[in-house]
């Protein structure tokens, strides 16, 4: 069992803020440290029940893949899907203010205004500081497009989970897929999770960068975090640029590939690069970008890649669909979504021999069960699993992988 120190200075923690919902924030709060990471600070250490239950939630050290169910196709690469399509949000003003085609949006608005759900837990900037991103619990249209677009960056989504199951009602939640594997390990210790959780919804995701991305992004035109009034990565067109707006006024505006085609400056944090399931197998509905070899040759209307992963996702996409919610304009196939998202297939298939690097450094290894992780390693190529341990063991080396624990005294 570890605790939370040692999770963190490990590399493995993604900073969803679950732990803190356990134990409370008068024993863990979270902060954001000097290295740009939302991260617990054990403020009094958890007692020993407590502990044990962070440990068989906490998605940095432990993530099992969904079990098959009648009737879902598995794919090697993608996991379960009981139907693939490309589509979007009816609404124009949805479709374009989101990120992409505006189907998480869309979803989170309709399970609200069709009262399946009361509350609807997501991310939205902080009203204080933003350009930051923190917990927001929405509960109708206008609370739900507070929080769309791109937001790119740390975020705690979970911080108040056990607050509204402790409310009783029901709720839906979208998240990062770390944060959706974060609740399926508490289902299996929690019976109210099942029970009040009505759907996970997630984005295939490309990773959470350091903080210190948004920092280095502002400091180019000569600002501070405090003079920012807004920042938004993508949104308003698809992708949309990058903008950031200040308390005096100026405006400043990013293409999307003046951003993010170079990988190698995305300041990715550690657990994202060992990440079993940043494509939401976990998730009832998981959506993704479908630039064709994964990249925007421009602006579009805004379209979505929508997995429907679950039987309940399948019953909510059709519903979104019947009751003019949702647009479908295409089926697609896996092999589609190879080509949409080349970089996840990498992913996928560099996370075992990456873990084995860090099995050869002797650092604590998190246990991904059920996820085709070995199998999918033996697809690639020998010299780009040589590549993956290798590189796996020398950036632990380097000290690019172990972090420093978060005190009082050392927060952003």
């Amino acid at each position: 069992m570890y605790d939370l120190e040692t999770i963190v200075k490990n590399g493995l923690c993604i900073g969803c803020g679950l732990c803190r919902s356990l134990a409370g924030s008068e024993r863990v709060k979270m902060v954001m440290t000097p290295q740009g990471r939302e991260r617990p600070l054990v403020t009094e250490p958890p007692e020993q029940e407590i502990l044990e239950k962070i440990n068989a939630v906490c998605p940095g050290i432990k993530i099992t893949g969904p079990d098959s169910e009648d009737g879902i196709e598995m794919d090697m690469v993608w996991g379960p899907a009981a139907k693939l399509v490309i589509g979007y949000a009816a609404d124009p003003e949805i479709r374009f203010t989101s990120a992409t085609g505006g189907v998480l949006s869309a979803l989170g608005i309709y399970l609200l205004e069709s009262g399946k759900v009361d509350n609807v837990l997501h991310v939205a900037p902080n009203p204080v500081k933003p350009m930051r991103s923190g917990a927001h619990i929405s509960r109708n249209r206008d609370d739900i497009m507070a929080g769309s677009g791109s937001h790119y960056g740390p975020s705690a989504p979970l911080t108040g989970v056990m607050e509204l199951l402790e409310k009783g009602s029901p709720f839906a939640v979208i998240a990062k897929p770390c944060d959706i594997g974060a609740i399926r390990n508490l289902s299996k210790i929690d019976p109210r999770v099942d029970q009040l959780i009505s759907c996970c919804l997630t984005m295939v995701c490309g990773g959470a960068s350091e903080f210190t991305k948004s920092l280095d992004l502002i400091e180019k035109h000569g600002l501070e975090e405090e003079d920012v009034s807004y920042l938004r990565y993508r949104g308003y067109g698809n992708p949309g640029p990058t903008t950031i707006r200040t308390h005096d006024g100026r405006v400043f505006e990013h293409s999307y590939n003046e951003m993010w085609a170079d990988e190698g400056n995305w300041r990715l944090q550690n657990r994202c690069k060992i990440c079993p399931d940043s494509i939401g197998e976990l998730a009832d509905i998981a959506v993704s970008d479908v630039w064709p070899g994964g990249g925007p040759s421009g602006e579009d209307d805004g379209f979505n890649g929508i997995l429907a992963r679950t039987s309940s996702g399948l019953d909510l996409l059709e519903q979104a669909v019947d009751s003019g919610v949702l647009v479908i304009t295409e089926e697609i196939d896996f092999r589609d979504m190879d080509n949409f998202q080349p970089h996840q297939v990498r992913l996928k298939q560099a996370v075992h021999d990456r873990l084995l690097g860090i099995s050869d450094c002797e650092l604590p290894v998190p246990k991904f069960r059920n996820l085709r992780l070995e199998e999918l390693a033996e697809t690639a190529e020998f010299e780009v699993r040589i590549k993956n341990r290798d590189g796996m063991a020398e950036r632990i080396r380097n000290g690019k992988v172990i972090e420093p624990i978060p005190t009082n005294s050392k927060q952003r």
